[in-house]
């Protein structure tokens, strides 16, 4: 990746703040749409593509694909149709005039449109193992993970709606999982609780807290610890699913985007947040569902809906 160079007063068709599958997909669309474009990423592309290490569910890999080399073959198709990328963080945006103007580290950019595909991050509980065994046992997306550990242990870390709904999920393919809970009843809606306490290859240890997860080449067991009598324990697992929140990157829109009750942008189906000419794509959104297929969806619909706005208001 580039610096951009130029003057703070040039114009952009578009100006896509974040790297990872959606904004990579409207930066592609943007492009071929022979829009003037910079795609802006803070660290590095790919954004959640960094949390896994085999993609196994995108379509038209029928063996899978290593996530970094789909995250190169993603940010080599946009760059052939000359989409300029940069190493540079949104720091401040100002959104609400017919001219955006996104103040980065390296450099103030003045737009006609703006999409925000700036992600999130799950919450991560902060104990060893947990950076070192990610994409080897550690993970946080049961749907893009769970079927490598077919007849498997497995623990799910959480319970609200996500890791009870993940953990249920998970026994399709473990030959057991058990859920870690924090307290000694779920957060969970009644009918997940329900469901989960129905099934027989759940079982739940509550009042417990993970204090290492340990391993050799890959995640072997938890080290546990009860949050009421301090004892210590250890379980034996083949992978750890967490699930204790995740927080949508929207500090910097410094509450100029509508965000619903959980941080996350409001958008039609086109993609249209309540800004005119401003848009948001992937996990940043309120979505259903956050996988790599509907963050590439996201970010085609957000670039073809900036090149609409254009049209009709430039």
């Amino acid at each position: 990746m580039t610096t951009p160079q130029g003057a703070d007063d040039e114009l952009f068709d578009v100006v896509i703040i974040g790297a990872g599958a959606a904004g990579l997909a409207a930066g592609l669309y943007a492009a071929r749409s022979r829009l003037k474009a910079v795609l802006l990423e803070r660290l590095g592309a790919g954004g959640q593509l960094g949390l896994t290490e085999w993609i196994d569910d995108y379509p038209g890999f029928p063996e899978g694909i290593s996530a970094a080399d789909l995250t190169l073959a993603m940010e080599a198709q946009t760059r052939r149709f000359g989409l300029e990328i940069t190493y540079d963080e949104a720091v401040a945006v100002a959104l609400t005039e017919k001219v955006k103007v996104v103040t980065g580290g390296q450099r103030v950019y003045r737009a006609k449109t703006v999409i925000i595909a700036s992600g999130g991050q799950p919450a991560r509980l902060g104990v060893p193992g947990e950076v070192e065994f990610q994409g080897r046992g550690v993970s946080y997306c049961a749907v893009c993970d769970g079927a490598f550990f077919q007849d498997q242990p497995l623990a799910v870390v959480g319970g609200g709606d996500s890791a009870v709904e993940e953990g249920d999920f998970l026994t399709r393919y473990a030959s057991h999982v058990t859920i870690i809970h924090r307290r000694d009843e779920l957060r969970a809606a009644k009918i997940l609780q329900e469901r989960a306490f129905a099934n027989p290859k759940i079982s739940f240890l509550w009042n417990t807290v993970v204090e290492e997860i340990r391993g050799d080449a890959a995640v072997s067991g938890l080290r546990l610890r009860n949050v009421k009598t301090g004892a210590e324990s250890a379980l034996a697992v083949k992978g750890v699913f967490i699930f204790i929140g995740y927080r949508p990157n929207t500090a910097f829109l410094a509450g100029q985007v509508a965000l619903d009750p959980n941080g996350y942008i409001v958008t039609d189906e086109a993609m249209r947040t309540n800004l005119p000419g401003v848009f948001a794509a992937g996990d940043v959104r309120q979505k259903v569902l956050r996988q790599l297929t509907t963050a590439v969806a996201d970010g085609s619909i957000a670039a073809l809906s900036a090149d609409a706005y254009i049209k009709e208001h430039w």
